[in-house]
């Protein structure tokens, strides 16, 4: 069997895991854990505080600092609400492509690690090979964020990673933050009739929006001139608005969902503190003096840092190399990369499929990409077999 048949057989077993963020990863984990102890790895798992959840770091090769990380999150979106020609959570495959939930964000390419890992055990004689496995990257890089935690814990280093996010094997050395936000409105109900009795919601909750929108144009002119991001400057999206109950009711509560992609640090703090002021100085006041007790709150439901693009990087050399690419791109979405670039790593973003595929109904890994991804992973022996390279 060869290794992209073997590839495909694994795929298959991960796409029968229905691995959603919102529903337990631990069968799947436990799986993979097996797969890796086969193949001669250390395995550790960490269980999140619901025990329902979990993350996987597995290491062959010397105990020693530095190797490379092989990582990729386990948990796929709902496909709830999706029109499927076939079972989302069994693989199936058609004119050269492997449909199902997951295939190409981002289990093409766990499987496409799986499959290589003996080859590369065998090969880590001075460097070792570690894989990481995530769980809740879709709903902000939760698992990922538990994991650099417990790393930096016991010490870990390693020297360099490849996220194998959807890039069409294309080598990504930077891309935007993304930090996500829930802001609740508690105001006093009442009868539509009056409304200067009560205090409505949904209102306080538009002019909050509003205010978003103000922002979001006020960030456009503090692109650096620098940026290579497609847009270049920071953006703010409002997922959702919700509240209300009737047509003659005035809302008591209303929720706003939102999220910032920073292309800057300096650019995450000033849109928290313009939105905290606003609040402060004029939201909650004038909700308060019709109804003192009303109150808005904001919960960060993930700040993840963006990847850094840096002019020494071992893993984007090593990967531009052995997939032949010319130079290496930045892109708008996020992913978990800037989470080990701030543990001290060198991080490549380079997996099989396409992003425009994910998330989508009938999401497919084309099968050919699954084979390039695997060339590059088998390109990483020779690196394993010799010290990382001395900075200059």
């Amino acid at each position: 069997m060869t290794k992209l048949d073997t590839s495909i057989d694994i795929l298959r077993q991960l796409v029968a895991f229905p691995t959603i963020s919102t529903d337990s990863n631990l069968a799947l984990i436990d799986w993979v854990a097996a797969q890796l102890q086969k193949a001669g790895a250390r395995v550790d798992v960490f269980h999140d505080t619901t025990g329902t959840k979990a993350n996987l770091f597995a290491t062959i090769g010397p105990d020693i600092e530095g190797g490379i990380v092989l990582s990729g999150h386990t948990d796929v979106v709902p496909v709830e609400g999706q029109n499927w020609a076939s079972d989302p959570f069994e693989l199936h495959q058609r004119d050269g492509r492997l449909y199902g939930r997951g295939t190409c964000d981002m289990k093409g390419f766990i499987a496409a690690c799986l499959a290589m890992a003996p080859d590369l055990g065998r090969a880590a004689t001075h460097r070792p090979i570690h894989f990481a496995f995530t769980h809740d990257e879709e709903v902000g890089c939760i698992g990922a964020q538990a994991l650099v935690a417990a790393l930096q814990d016991r010490g870990l280093k390693p020297g360099m990673a490849i996220i194998g996010e959807p890039t069409e094997m294309r080598v990504i050395e930077g891309h935007k933050g993304c930090c996500e936000y829930t802001t609740r409105f508690h105001g006093a109900a009442g009868h539509g009739s009056e409304p200067d009795l009560g205090v409505n919601a949904v209102e306080y909750a538009v002019r909050y929006v509003a205010r978003l929108m103000e922002l979001r144009e006020a960030l456009k002119p503090r692109a650096p001139e620098t940026s290579r991001f497609s847009p270049p400057w920071t953006t703010i999206n409002t997922g959702g608005l919700n509240g209300g109950t009737a047509h003659n009711v005035i809302p008591s509560f209303a929720e706003v969902i939102w999220e910032m992609r920073p292309v800057q640090e300096a650019d995450g703090p000033f849109v928290r503190r313009a939105m905290a002021e606003y609040v402060q100085t004029q939201l909650l006041p004038a909700m308060q003096k019709v109804w003192p007790e009303a109150s808005i709150e904001t919960e960060t439901m993930g700040e993840v840092a963006g990847l850094e693009p840096t002019l020494e990087n071992e893993a984007r050399d090593i990967v531009s190399a052995l997939t032949g690419a010319n130079g290496a791109d930045v892109v708008a979405f996020g992913t978990e990369a800037g989470l080990f670039q701030n543990m001290g790593m060198d991080v490549v973003v380079c997996g099989p499929g396409s992003i425009r595929e994910a998330h989508k109904p009938d999401e497919f890994i084309a099968i050919d990409q699954m084979d390039h991804c695997l060339r590059m992973l088998g390109g990483l022996q020779p690196h394993l077999g010799r010290p990382r390279r001395p900075r200059s």
